[in-house]
């Protein structure tokens, strides 16, 4: 029996490996970044059966972090006496609070390289071959999209002797599906992979970060219950609660003057900690809902800002022209629904990269910063190349001239829920540099919303309608 936790490590095996809480004191993190230099950093080695001949393999363990991602443990097992082998991947952290998908146009054969972190609970879809991978028929994987192609196809070839005796017919089909599995990897035609994962802890790489990728769609969607129930996060018998539950009224006037407490695990050591949540009033805006977690095991620290209205009617384009070092102190409320763009960099943030963040707009390029930057997993380890580390460095030294003052460029919040807000510091008269504008919404920002199946009237006569009938 093996328990792995980030505190400890025990080992109950020939070798009786330990790794304990002081020992970790000493030498830092169990979970290290993989890297040129880490020579000292060496897999655990654990003997166990192979499922294959009932004969005693070997399992390799590697408790390692992707920068900008997670944790993960990399398993690897290999048989001496019949070379069976088995590799996979491990979340060792902590299921997200959303469920995330991503969307790639695969256009040419470099996009066949980008590597991509597949959980077991993601499915994998190909729509133009009507192509799709359930979840948790295959363990989690660590690959490039050309190694999920071969993968797909050793999964399809590994009955084909057996159904060409049994039934021919079947097995001609699938061999001619598996015909073009491969010819997708000569990407003659565009083809879309997509990767749906509840859990929120797949990936897959944006070789042009910082810049947008324009054939690769990021976002974020709230699990049903029965995706709840199926990660184990929720007890089968929640189902029928949800259903029979009625819609509660949020009472908006007792939660003005209250800090709301409620207990949460820490997002970085899973230690208990509590989330603080307070409903504020943003002058010539609207109410939103600040969220802070305090963990006072490892001393962590974050905070979110949710929307406390509704989403409005139209889009809300907010642009300001950065023309001296005061426009810095000016307070930025950006949901998790609004994108950031700096034409003059050529920069593209997506809506749910940094979360909903109430600070100033200094705080706000900081941490977009920090993100590009500092926490990015391709410029540090065996991921990072030296024309990929020069162009995000030079990236990050554009955004000191910014904050400095050094550099005057266009700041544009868009947020097609209408939830941003930008301090105009003329206020209630009209900013030269600030400029707002409504707009309507495309069909792809209603759907990215999920609005487009929101059904808010009707519901009476439709009652009526199948009532008669």
């Amino acid at each position: 029996m093996s328990v792995i936790s980030e505190k400890n490590v025990r080992v109950d095996s020939e070798e009786n490996v330990r790794v304990d809480s002081e020992e970790n004191v000493r030498g830092g993190s169990v979970f290290k970044d993989i890297g040129a230099d880490d020579y000292d950093w060496q897999p655990t080695e654990i003997e166990s059966l192979c499922m294959n001949c009932y004969k005693n393999g070997m399992t390799r363990l590697l408790l390692t972090k992707i920068p900008f991602f997670k944790e993960i443990i990399v398993s690897s097992f290999s048989c001496a006496h019949c070379s069976w082998s088995n590799t996979e991947i491990q979340s060792a952290g902590r299921i997200q609070d959303q469920g995330i998908c991503y969307t790639l146009k695969v256009k040419t054969k470099q996009d066949l390289n980008r590597e991509v972190v597949k959980a077991d609970s993601a499915t994998t879809r190909i729509p133009e071959l009507d192509f799709e991978i359930p979840p948790y028929t295959q363990k989690g994987a660590l690959s490039t999209i050309e190694g999920l192609l071969d993968r797909a196809v050793a999964g399809l070839e590994q009955d084909q002797p057996v159904r060409r005796t049994t039934d021919p017919e079947v097995a001609e089909k699938i061999n001619e599906f598996i015909q073009k599995l491969r010819t997708l990897k000569e990407v003659e035609n565009e083809f879309t992979l997509v990767i749906e994962d509840p859990s929120g802890n797949s990936f897959v790489e944006n070789p042009f970060a910082p810049q947008k990728d324009e054939a690769l769609t990021v976002s974020r969607f709230t699990r049903t219950v029965q995706q709840d129930i199926r990660l184990g996060i929720r007890a089968d018998d929640d189902l029928e609660e949800d259903l029979d539950k009625e819609p509660a009224s949020n009472n908006l006037e007792a939660m003005r003057n209250e800090v709301l407490v409620f207990n949460t695990n820490c997002p970085e050591c899973n230690a208990p900690a509590s989330t603080n949540m307070k409903l504020v009033q943003i002058p010539h805006f609207k109410e939103v809902i600040i969220m802070a977690t305090n963990c006072d095991s490892c001393g962590h620290r974050t905070n979110e800002v949710k929307s406390g209205g509704a989403t409005e009617e139209l889009g809300t384009k907010i642009t300001l022209h950065i023309t001296d070092p005061s426009d810095m102190t000016r307070d930025v409320l950006k949901s998790e629904t609004c994108g950031v763009l700096i034409p003059e960099l050529e920069f593209e943030l997506g809506m749910a990269a940094v979360g909903g963040k109430f600070t100033t707009l200094e705080g706000l390029l900081k941490d977009i910063k920090d993100l590009i930057v500092s926490k990015n997993p391709f410029i540090c380890g065996d991921s990072s190349t030296t024309d990929r580390v020069q162009k995000l460095n030079e990236f990050g030294e554009k955004i000191d001239k910014i904050m400095a003052g050094e550099m005057n460029v266009h700041f544009i919040l868009d947020d097609p829920a209408g939830n941003s807000y930008l301090q105009n510091v003329y206020a209630p008269e009209p900013d030269p540099e600030l400029t707002v504008e409504k707009y309507t919404r495309s069909f792809e920002q209603n759907e990215d919303l999920g609005l487009n199946q929101m059904k808010t009237e009707g519901y009476q006569e439709e009652k009526g309608t199948a009532s008669t009938s």
